[in-house]
C-alpha cells in the first residue's frame, strides 16, 4: 500500500456510543515520498551514529539507567505525573506524601524497562513480553486493579468519560485479533518496511488499539526503544523518545488523532521521525559530554586521595554515574564500610566540586551529582 493512500478505518455502533476499528497494518507499504525517505534517511545515519558513539564509552550501563530514569520521568509526565529526574533516585521516605504516587508509578516503570530489556535476551518483542511488562508498570499503583497483565475484556477511552471521550478505542472483543495483527506486522521481514518506519507505524496502532485499561501510552512509548534493542540498530537502549513526546505533547497527541480522523500518516511519520533524528543527536551530545566529565574526574579528583582510599572514591564515582543522588547510608551499603568513612569520602567530593547537598538540613541530607544529572535535564 502506498502511504498517501492509507485508509486509518472507521467507527463501529457500540451501545450508546461509537468505537473506533483500525484498519490492519500487516500488509506491504511503500513509501515513496521523498521528504519522508530524505528524513528516513537522516534518521538512520542519527542512530548509526549515536550507536557507533555509545560503542566508544567504557561501562557505558552506568549511564544507559540515567536514560531508563529520564525516559520513565518523562513518560510518565506525559500522562500527568509530576515526578522529575531528582525523585526518581530518592527514597519514599526523602519525598512528601503528596508525590509518592508519582513516585511510585516512575519506580515502576524503572522496573518494566529494566525487565523488558533483560528480557529481550531470551523473548522476542511479543505480545507476551508487553503482557508481562504491563504487569510490572502497573504493580501496586493507581491502576492495579485495571487487569494488569491482560489485555482489556471491557471498554475504555480517552477523556473524561465515555459520554465525552475524546477518543474511543476499538471495543474489546477486536483486541486479541489486532493485537496479533501488530505482532506480526513487527515481525514480518518479507514485507520490506524500514525498520524505523515500522516503528512508527506500529506505535501509531498500538496507541489507537489502547490494548489495556490503563498505562498504554507509557507501554506504548517503552515499546519503541524496545523494537529498536531488538533489531539490533542500537547495540545498547539508548534512544527514547519520550521527552520529544513531552516537549512537543500538543503535536504528539494532536498528530495521533490526525491519523485516524484523517488518514494523515504521512504527517505522522515526518514527525516521528524528526523525533528520532534530533533524540539521537542528544544523545549522541550527552555522551560526549560525559566522557569530558568521566575524564575530567579520573584526572583531577581521583589522584586526590590517597592510595588508601582510592578504590572506594572510584566506586563510588561510578556508582553516582547510575545513581546521582545519594545519602550517606546508601554509601555506607555500597563500600560496606563505616559511616564515618562514607562520611569522609561525600565530605571530599562536596570538597572538591563533584557532589553538592541539596537538602540544607543537618540530618538525613542527600547529595547531587549535579554537573552530570544536568546533562539529562536540559
Amino acid at each position: 500500500m502506498e502511504i498517501s493512500g492509507y485508509k486509518s478505518g472507521g467507527y463501529e455502533s457500540q451501545f450508546e456510543y461509537e468505537s473506533f476499528m483500525p484498519t490492519l497494518v500487516h500488509h506491504k507499504w511503500i513509501i515513496s515520498d521523498p521528504q519522508v525517505q530524505q528524513l528516513l534517511s537522516r534518521a538512520d545515519r542519527a542512530i548509526g551514529e549515536l550507536n557507533a558513539f555509545s560503542q566508544l564509552i567504557p561501562d557505558i550501563d552506568f549511564f544507559i539507567q540515567m536514560y531508563v530514569a529520564k525516559e520513565a520521568t518523562q513518560s510518565s509526565r506525559i500522562e500527568g505525573t509530576q515526578t522529575n529526574i531528582e525523585d526518581a533516585f530518592k527514597d519514599v521516605d526523602d519525598l512528601s506524601p503528596e508525590v509518592r504516587d508519582d513516585w511510585g508509578e516512575v519506580q515502576n516503570y524503572i522496573a518494566a524497562i529494566n525487565y523488558a530489556i533483560e528480557s529481550l535476551e531470551r523473548l522476542p518483542l511479543s505480545n507476551r513480553l508487553l503482557r508481562e511488562t504491563h504487569a510490572i508498570l502497573m504493580q501496586g499503583v493507581r491502576g492495579e486493579s485495571k487487569q494488569p497483565g491482560d489485555f482489556r475484556n471491557s471498554q475504555n477511552w480517552i477523556g473524561v468519560s465515555l459520554k465525552n471521550a475524546v477518543f474511543i478505542p476499538p471495543h474489546h472483543e477486536h483486541v486479541p485479533d489486532l493485537m496479533s495483527d501488530l505482532e506480526k506486522f513487527l515481525h514480518d521481514d518479507t514485507a520490506y518496511v524500514p525498520a524505523l518506519i515500522k516503528i512508527a507505524i506500529a506505535h501509531y496502532q498500538f496507541e489507537t488499539i489502547h490494548p489495556f485499561l490503563d498505562g498504554n501510552g507509557r507501554l506504548g512509548r517503552l515499546m519503541i526503544s524496545l523494537y529498536l534493542a531488538s533489531e539490533k540498530l542500537l547495540s545498547k537502549p539508548a534512544l527514547y523518545l519520550s521527552d520529544y513526546f513531552e516537549r512537543n505533547k500538543t503535536a504528539y497527541i494532536d498528530h495521533l488523532m490526525a491519523v485516524r480522523e484523517g488518514n494523515h500518516m504521512r504527517e505522522w511519520l515526518v514527525f516521528f521521525l524528526h523525533g528520532v533524528e534530533e533524540t539521537a543527536h542528544s544523545s549522541a551530545g550527552v555522551f560526549k559530554q560525559i566522557i569530558t566529565i568521566k575524564e575530567k574526574i579520573e584526572r583531577e579528583i581521583l589522584p586526590r586521595f590517597s592510595s588508601r582510599r582510592q578504590d572506594n572514591a572510584l566506586k563510588l564515582v561510578q556508582y553516582l554515574y547510575s545513581r546521582p543522588v545519594v545519602d550517606v547510608k546508601a554509601i555506607t551499603r555500597l563500600l560496606d564500610t563505616t559511616a564515618n568513612t562514607a562520611t569522609a569520602l561525600i565530605t571530599d567530593l562536596v570538597k572538591f566540586g563533584v557532589l553538592r547537598e541539596m537538602t540544607g538540613q543537618r540530618r538525613n541530607r542527600l547529595f547531587v551529582f549535579q554537573q552530570y544529572l544536568a546533562l539529562f535535564k536540559e
